[in-house]
């Protein structure tokens, strides 16, 4: 089941203060980014972030799964009602995040 884009608006405007957050369509469902750098996931409406150990240490009672079949875990943020919270989780996270990498220009 795709993801509603209504979700996907209501997930960007509760991060609004963590950075440049911005969305793109993927394979149907929707990357999700700050500044540029992804760093999340909505699939069938469901809020997924990249783990790292910032995020675990804001919240450490979040639930790992895979946003798709086959994929890695994610922590599944399933409250995401409290615009604080994901604001520092969203910040943590992106800063324990790799750059990426610069894009190469076609030939």
């Amino acid at each position: 089941m795709a993801s509603k884009i209504e979700f996907v608006e209501f997930i960007v405007d509760q991060l609004q203060e963590a950075g440049l957050i911005t969305y793109k369509k993927m394979f149907g469902e929707y990357g999700i980014y700050c500044d540029g750098k992804i760093f999340a996931l909505i699939c069938n409406n469901q809020f997924f972030l990249k783990i790292t150990e910032a995020g675990r240490q804001i919240c450490p009672d979040l639930r790992e799964a895979p946003p798709y079949p086959g994929a890695k875990n994610y922590f599944l943020v399933e409250e995401v009602e409290d615009r604080e919270l994901l604001t520092r989780l969203t910040a943590a996270t992106c800063a324990a995040l790799p750059e990426p990498k610069p894009k190469q220009k076609k030939k």
